[in-house]
């Protein structure tokens, strides 16, 4: 089959581009010919090239609403997509899913979107979850396939009628196998956060959970890209300096990840996140916020700890009880690798991919 993969960029390592880098390379192996389209090439789009992956810039694809522009990409990527003429087209992100689908249907070729996280999931700040509601109900109508990363985010979209059941499939993350390495907990507890800071994620609630816990021994490293100038403040002013390392935004993420004892996904919301995959697969416990689908990956007092959205009392104590228990910190690490094994390995998710790819074609 021959794939193409619309995304609006492709300069960052969020979970969207991780996912599009791991399948089209899976494909290209496979012997498929998977293209990717994106507005912003950068690092994963250099990578994809490196690997015999075709990358096609569309130069006016980019992430505000800017009218003009978005009808140039429009045509931009119709124009493309009627010289490479692909059997399916697979979009992702908010407005590469618009366009993409738009520009996919006029040349009538079956479009699936992913969603990898709706946009207008719960605690996303109004007026933006109304919009961006309209907007994936629009799309909805272009949509051959909808694939939702959580059956959270599918029971969240046939509720706000984005498209019928038999449209809509929930088909979990997947990350490619790793050897787990071998664990012996630090006596600081070292945690771990992967996350780009902004408006998404809740350093806040963290950093205030672990300055409740000062007689305790761990540390924190923060990984990620973003401007983290308020999370520094606060980490100054709560006392934290010389207990929280800003590690910026990484690329060793499994490496990173062998280095620690614990992980943490403290969010305003999620769509089913990809890193906690990544800490289960490295043998980690997790304790994270339960939004979305979180609460499918992680299982509560038994991989990690699910703690209330902005609840600083709640998160500070589950951690310091997961802090001060180091065999029962393993006990979970230990369970959360073998639920990434049944579960969330790279190949179940493509398998089910594929399997809906093919009904389409």
């Amino acid at each position: 089959m021959k794939i193409a993969y619309i995304i609006t960029r492709m300069d960052e390592y969020g979970g969207a581009q991780v996912h599009i880098r791991d399948m089209t390379t899976y494909l290209k192996g496979q012997g498929h010919e998977p293209l990717v389209l994106s507005g912003w090439p950068g690092k994963v789009s250099d990578f994809l090239e490196h690997m015999g992956v075709p990358y096609f810039e569309i130069p006016d694809l980019v992430r505000p609403i800017k009218p003009i522009q978005d009808i140039k990409a429009f045509f931009q990527i119709r124009k493309t997509l009627r010289e490479q003429k692909p059997d399916l087209v697979s979009c992702h992100s908010s407005k590469a899913g618009l366009l993409g689908r738009l520009a996919a249907r006029s040349c009538g070729i079956p479009v699936i979107f992913t969603a990898h996280g709706w946009a207008f999931t719960d605690n996303v700040p109004q007026p933006k979850r109304l919009i961006y509601k309209i907007v994936e109900k629009i799309g909805g109508l272009f949509s051959s396939h909808i694939i939702t990363v959580s059956e959270y985010d599918r029971q969240l979209g046939l509720e706000a009628r984005i498209a019928k059941p038999s449209k809509m499939t929930a088909v979990h993350n997947g990350m490619p196998d790793r050897k787990v390495p071998e664990r012996k907990i630090n006596d600081v507890v070292h945690i771990m956060m992967i996350a780009r800071f902004g408006p998404q994620k809740d350093h806040t609630t963290l950093l205030k959970a672990l300055a409740e816990m000062k007689d305790e021994n761990w540390v924190l490293s923060l990984v990620g890209g973003g401007d983290n100038a308020d999370v520094v403040k606060l980490t100054d002013k709560l006392g934290l300096t010389d207990r929280v390392k800003f590690l910026g935004e990484r690329e060793d993420i499994p490496e990173l990840l062998e280095t620690a004892d614990l992980y943490c996904l403290i969010s305003h919301w999620e769509g089913f996140p990809r890193s906690i995959l990544e800490a289960m697969r490295s043998g980690l416990a997790v304790v994270a916020t339960d939004v979305a689908g979180v609460k499918e990956s992680v299982t509560h007092e038994e991989t990690g700890y699910l703690v209330p959205h902005e609840d600083t009392e709640k998160l500070s104590a589950a951690l310091g009880q997961i802090v001060r228990d180091k065999d029962r910190l393993a006990q979970m690490g230990r369970e959360g690798r073998k639920a990434f094994e049944e579960s969330f390995t790279f190949q179940h998710m493509m398998d089910k991919n594929l399997e809906i790819y093919k009904k389409l074609v």
